[in-house]
């Protein structure tokens, strides 16, 4: 129990340290770069964060579970919304510039009624059967694709502006990424264990553990990277980092599953899809709601207690 104690600090401090480095590393790679904070935290950093969920999604992929993947995409992109999106909102409220409103979150709104309408067709269209099928999986992948290259020409429109802090070298920026990058990564990976080994130790059912520990582990990068970015001002980086985290979850980690085999959605729910289009939509209203422009504290409430009312319905209806 000790030894997990410390495994379980020690992870949690990986993941501190690793989201440090990385905010520093990436804000200097952007203005080394001339693309603003936000591509990169689309871009660079959303998809870092998302590793856990990558690897989680194409091995249930390769073992032909497609709840794995399909759910863990899904409970994800909710989470980091409602989730993250609203403590961070808390810390700091999150500035949305005009770019955000007329192109990235309506994209990310788009994305995920892509998903829905490409996986729910039996249920929508009653045409075939709720699945994510190989040419699916292709129209996702090539979209990925496209949004990227679209996503770093309009970043070099926008660079970001110098404001006095220390922008570190180019080739120590690249390194304090890739360093970051694997505190989180395998960070969360020790306090995720060690969390789960502890919980059972004390007796705590493995539904709630489910629920809570294992889903909750693959958001926590994106979640520390967030509250960082949000201590250091950086809100741009925080939004970025869960719109990209979101797209590349749809766009690439279930094009690439859907491409290995095809992935069954019968077992998702309305209210699961309902909550996801929710979320998405979410951010939108934030843009005009309250303080304009700006996802602040009350949206950031308001989020938060969407995701614990929807964590209570999945622990009821386990």
């Amino acid at each position: 129990m000790f030894v997990e104690l410390l495994l379980l600090l020690g992870g949690l401090a990986l993941v501190v340290g690793g989201a440090e480095i990385l905010v520093d590393g990436a804000s200097s790679l952007a203005r080394k770069a001339g693309i603003s904070e936000f591509v990169i935290g689309l871009t660079i950093v959303g998809m870092g964060t998302s590793a856990p969920e990558m690897v989680v999604s194409v091995i249930g992929a390769l073992q032909g579970n497609a709840d794995v993947a399909i759910g863990n995409v899904i409970g994800s992109n909710i989470m980091n919304t409602l989730l993250i999106l609203g403590v961070t909102a808390l810390i700091l409220p999150i500035a949305i510039t005009k770019e955000n409103r007329r192109k990235d979150i309506p994209v990310n709104i788009g994305i995920t009624l892509l998903l829905i309408f490409l996986g729910m067709g039996g249920t929508l269209f009653h045409y075939g059967e709720n699945v994510l099928s190989r040419w699916d999986g292709a129209v996702l992948t090539v979209a990925f694709i496209a949004y990227m290259i679209w996503t770093f020409i309009q970043g070099r429109k926008n660079p970001p502006q110098a404001d006095g802090e220390i922008v570190r070298p180019l080739g120590l920026a690249i390194p304090m990424i890739l360093a970051g990058l694997a505190g989180l990564v395998f960070g969360g990976r020790l306090f995720v264990n060690s969390a789960t080994t502890i919980a059972k130790v004390l007796g705590v059912s493995d539904k709630f553990i489910a629920i809570t520990i294992l889903a909750g582990g693959t958001s926590l990068p994106e979640l520390v990277t967030c509250i960082v970015a949000a201590a250091k001002k950086k809100g741009q980086l925080a939004l970025g980092n869960i719109i990209g985290s979101n797209i590349f979850n749809i766009l690439l980690i279930l094009g690439v599953s859907a491409l290995i085999t095809p992935l069954s959605m019968a077992d998702v729910s309305l209210m699961d899809l309902g909550i996801l289009l929710l979320s998405a939509l979410a951010i939108w209203a934030a843009a005009y709601t309250g303080e304009k422009d700006k996802l602040d504290r009350a949206d950031g409430f308001a989020f938060l207690c969407i995701e614990a009312a929807y964590l209570v319905w999945l622990f009821i209806k386990l």
